[in-house]
This record gives structure tokens, C-alpha cells and sequence, in this order.
């Protein structure tokens, strides 16, 4: 029997994988100041001096976790896109879709680095412009999504003030998952958009 071996290059990656989602998983579970290198080393499966190797700090670790997931989440995202509904149902369908990407995970162990941003000027300095592409991107997947024209008056506000709608409502949800109240708030929100939406096309 021929025993088939992987190239180093794709074991490397898996490696980086398992070691990146650990790190989320570990992030979401425990907080930062529960998060160990030692913890996601473990967790994953692989060595201590491997991951070192790859992630010799926790900053490193945590921020790439982010990188990583967030691209593999805005991936996912442009692929749910693609079943979503034209006409009317539109907007809420939108709108679902965006809560859903602030309720997950990878948004969770994302916001146990904002705190600890707060007080560590070093992961700040590295955590900003990370976010800030993050936050370019789905800016700009949120306009094509909503089909909008932003050089319109008001209208990036209302695509901005959507964001910050629904991160907060993937921060609230941290505390309790009220879904009946969220949906009236998206059934609201949607209303408006596509007021403005009328007014501006």
C-alpha cells in the first residue's frame, strides 16, 4: 500500500488553520485574558515550538485568528449574497444577512480584542488598521448589496448608521437573544431604507 504524503507547504497551511481557528474558539469561550498561546497550541494539536514558530506572540496569534476568519466570513457572505432576493424583499433579506455576520463568532473574539485594545496601546496599534479594512470591506459589500448610490445626499450616512444598527444589535445579543425584538427593529430599519431608497432612484 502506497501511503500518499502531503506537501510540506499544504501541511503548513492546515497547521496555520487549526491553529487560527483554536485561537477564535478559545477567544469566544474565554476571553482574551483566558487565552493562552500554550491553550491554542494544545487546542489545535499542534507543538509548542511549531507554533511559535509561525505566531511567536499572542498579539500575533489573535490578530491573524481575526484576519484569517474575517476573510473566510466576507467569502461567505459574497457567496450568501448571491441567493438573495430581488424585489421588495430585498432590503430585510439585507439586512438578515449583515445581523447574521455580527452574530457570529468571528465577531465575538473580535470584540474581546476591542476591549482589550482599549488598554494595551500595542495590540491597538495593531488591531486599527486591520479593523479599518475590515470595516472598508463590508462598507462596500453593504452599498453593493443595497444597490445605493452613495455620491446621493444622506445616503452613505444611512448606509454607516446601518452598520452601526446592526453591530449593536450583535453586541446586545452577547447579553441576551432577543429575536422578536431584533426583527422589529430590522422590520423598522428596513422600512426606512427603502423609503429613502424610493426617494433617491
Amino acid at each position: 500500500m502506497t501511503t500518499v504524503r502531503i506537501p510540506q507547504e499544504e501541511r503548513t497551511r492546515l497547521m496555520r488553520a487549526r491553529l487560527l481557528e483554536a485561537t477564535v474558539d478559545c477567544l469566544v469561550e474565554r476571553g482574551w485574558s483566558g487565552t493562552s498561546t500554550t491553550l491554542v497550541s494544545q487546542r489545535a494539536g499542534v507543538s509548542r515550538g511549531a507554533q511559535l514558530h509561525h505566531f511567536p506572540t499572542k498579539s500575533a496569534l489573535v490578530l491573524a485568528a481575526i484576519e484569517h476568519l474575517s476573510e473566510v466570513r466576507a467569502r461567505e457572505l459574497e457567496s450568501a449574497a448571491r441567493s438573495l432576493p430581488t424585489g421588495a424583499a430585498r432590503t430585510r433579506a439585507v439586512l438578515d444577512m449583515m445581523v447574521e455576520h455580527f452574530l457570529s463568532p468571528v465577531f465575538t473574539a473580535a470584540l474581546e480584542l476591542w476591549v482589550a485594545g482599549r488598554t494595551d496601546p500595542q495590540l491597538l496599534s495593531a488591531l486599527a488598521p486591520l479593523e479599518q479594512r475590515i470595516g472598508r470591506q463590508i462598507h462596500r459589500l453593504t452599498v453593493e448589496l443595497l444597490d445605493v448610490d452613495e455620491t446621493r445626499p444622506g445616503t452613505r450616512e444611512l448606509v454607516q448608521a446601518t452598520l452601526d444598527l446592526v453591530r449593536g444589535l450583535g453586541v446586545a445579543n452577547l447579553i441576551t437573544d432577543d429575536r422578536r425584538r431584533r426583527d422589529r427593529v430590522l422590520d423598522s430599519w428596513a422600512a426606512v431604507l427603502d423609503e429613502h431608497l424610493r426617494e433617491t432612484r
